[in-house]
């Protein structure tokens, strides 16, 4: 357990808080500001309590030789200001203001190498760090381990939101309730065999979807037709399979999936089983694996969700992402504890307007993924502990 922000005195001091405000913004205008107000708690727990803010984040992928208008978090800082209900300065020259937001910390190249001379120059007046940017906790960046490390004597805190997300991902998963059902979906078997790896012999069930379920029927030796296949993975999820019937875990594969011959237009669909023939394209689980995955999800008390079924942001290839997050959302209520990983999953979730009705919807996409690997994070590690 590590100390968190709503624990220590604030009173009078400047809080130097890493957040995640990486935000969709096109043409000045904020897409989604559900990270913004996720930081909210921990702010809110500084300022009520007589501290003031300077909060620092990335946003997008800047070159990092300079600043660049369209990855500005100028539009950032005047949404927070809106849900705060008071100014907030968007400046690197501003050192006195209640609430600064320092601008797009990727503007310098020192962010991304971890530059302990660049962390040097964020951390000048302030009195405390604070972390609550679970979305980039995996990453070593100066704001996420050169600048805590540069802060050693002083506080060293978790934010309210990275301790909820650690709370969730790590002790709900070490101790999670049976049985244990993983979702694991998208495009790539090598951004998930990490995962699947760490989970065998720890959960009852892994589901697989998305196009990463056709490597692993290629590697059975079933015909996919033209769907995505890792042909540099297809020996790896052949072994990954042969793990599993070792452990007990027990992977399930789609047995029926919709094609079509391309991904846009208006291109009729077939739902077929294995084989597929050359010129087709699996893009979405069936209907009978729709049917098999949400009756295991039914039964399950403890559900991780990383990776959509399909190409959910193409209709009709939306049916099997959203027929499963509603499967995960009914075996919540009925008292089961649900993790949605960030990235893609969350934005489908969003997309379905089903938030609510799980457990906890993390932030982080690439954290929540490396958490499921059992991977540790530096960022966490030099943060104080508990007392």
């Amino acid at each position: 357990m590590k100390q968190t922000i709503d624990k220590i005195d604030v009173d009078g001091k400047r809080v130097l808080m890493r957040v995640d405000f990486n935000v969709p913004v096109k043409n000045g205008i904020i897409n989604d500001d559900r990270r913004i107000r996720m930081a909210l708690p921990s702010i809110l727990s500084v300022l009520e309590r007589g501290g003031s803010l300077t909060l620092l984040s990335h946003l997008g992928r800047p070159t990092g030789k300079g600043v660049e208008p369209e990855f500005s978090l100028a539009p950032v800082a005047l949404r927070l200001s809106e849900l705060l209900g008071v100014p907030v300065s968007c400046s690197n020259d501003d050192t006195t203001s209640t609430i600064i937001l320092r601008e797009n910390l990727r503007f310098n190249a020192g962010e991304k190498l971890g530059s302990s001379d660049f962390a040097s120059t964020l951390v000048t007046g302030s009195d405390m760090y604070c972390n609550d940017a679970f979305g980039t906790a995996h990453r070593e960046h100066a704001s996420m381990v050169a600048v805590p490390e540069a802060m050693q004597g002083k506080p060293r805190v978790a934010g309210l939101l990275l301790a909820k997300e650690l709370q969730y991902l790590d002790n709900a998963i070490a101790h999670a309730e049976q049985p244990f059902v993983a979702v694991l979906g998208g495009a790539k078997v090598a951004d998930k065999m990490g995962a699947i790896e760490n989970l065998l012999g720890k959960v009852d069930t892994i589901l697989i979807g998305g196009a990463m379920a056709y490597t692993f029927l290629v590697s059975l030796g079933e015909d996919v037709g033209s769907s995505l296949v890792e042909k540099s993975r297809v020996l790896d999820a052949k072994k990954m399979l042969e793990q599993a019937k070792k452990s007990t875990t027990t992977i399930m594969l789609p047995t029926d999936h919709v094609c079509a011959k391309q991904i846009g237009g208006r291109v009729e669909t077939t739902t077929m089983h294995t084989p597929i023939p050359q010129g087709l394209m699996g893009l979405d689980i069936g209907p009978e694996t729709i049917k098999t995955y949400s009756g295991v999800l039914k039964k399950a008390k403890t559900i991780v969700w990383n990776g959509p079924m399909g190409v959910f942001e193409v209709s009709p290839y939306d049916e099997g992402t959203e027929r499963i997050a509603t499967a995960v959302s009914e075996a919540t209520e009925q008292g089961a504890i649900s993790i949605v990983g960030g990235g893609d999953t969350a934005a489908a979730v969003s997309l379905f307007e089903l938030e609510s009705k799980m457990t906890h919807l993390s932030t982080g996409g690439g954290a929540s993924l490396q958490m499921l690997e059992g991977k540790a994070f530096s960022s966490v590690a030099l943060l104080d502990d508990a007392l």
